[in-house]
């Protein structure tokens, strides 16, 4: 069995899955584990749709899909990404971008087949099973708390699932267009989208799946006092 510190460092987000379903009870026991995750004044305010239904997850994909066609970039609860991206941050993420797009061979300029990339989110990079997290909205009404304990979610949803050998990729892709997705699942409308996690076994012949961008050194990010 995986060690937690072997199980960060082994997992990476996987861009590319083999046509095989995660067993309900498997996505059960991931489940039951993250919900051991902590949370201010124990209030566990993560509310998940675990889908794996075929047709679900193409209608959700296929509504995101046309809103980006419609030259619509977002329809959200939250903001995922900053308004104003600066430095280290900034940077950060154009040396990922770019480092993936090489991997793929895709040229910077090549908006088109960037666009299909990222399109691929929403075909959920082939993967037969997605985690939808929400929260009641009333939770984020001028509160980050809730935000901050379903992040925690998140990293236990995937180290868990490292444990059964279980790929992942979490999505923030799906933040911006959360307000299509709780269309699609017709959930109740007190609840708002935070993200989603892919999850499924990874096509380990796919080139992209090799691709683990940089962390930073400790001293990059951390005082010792």
């Amino acid at each position: 069995m995986l060690s937690v510190t072997q199980a960060l460092k082994q997992r990476s987000s996987k861009r590319a899955y083999q046509n095989k379903s995660v067993p309900k009870e498997v996505q059960e026991k991931i489940l039951e584990a993250a919900a051991q995750t902590p949370s201010g004044a124990n209030m566990q305010p993560w509310i998940t749709y675990a889908v794996s239904d075929e047709k679900v997850l193409k209608n959700i994909g296929d509504a995101i899909i046309a809103k980006m066609d419609a030259g619509i970039e977002n329809e959200q609860f939250i903001q995922y990404y900053p308004l104003e991206w600066v430095n280290p941050y900034k940077k950060r993420r154009i040396v990922t971008g770019a480092g993936l797009y090489k991997l793929m061979e895709v040229d910077r300029k090549d908006n088109e087949t960037r666009i299909e990339m990222w399109k691929d989110n929403f075909r959920w990079f082939g993967a037969k099973s997605v985690f939808f997290v929400f929260t009641d909205k009333a939770n984020i009404d001028g509160a980050q708390g809730a935000l901050i304990d379903c992040g925690a979610y998140m990293q236990s949803i995937m180290l868990a699932a490292q444990e059964f050998s279980v790929d992942s990729c979490p999505q923030g892709s799906t933040t911006e267009f959360g307000k299509v997705v709780a269309d699609v699942l017709e959930v109740p409308d007190n609840l708002a989208l935070l993200y989603s996690v892919v999850l499924g076994y990874a096509d380990e012949e796919a080139k992209i799946n090799n691709y683990k961008p940089q962390r930073e050194p400790l001293e990059k990010s951390v005082t010792f006092i």
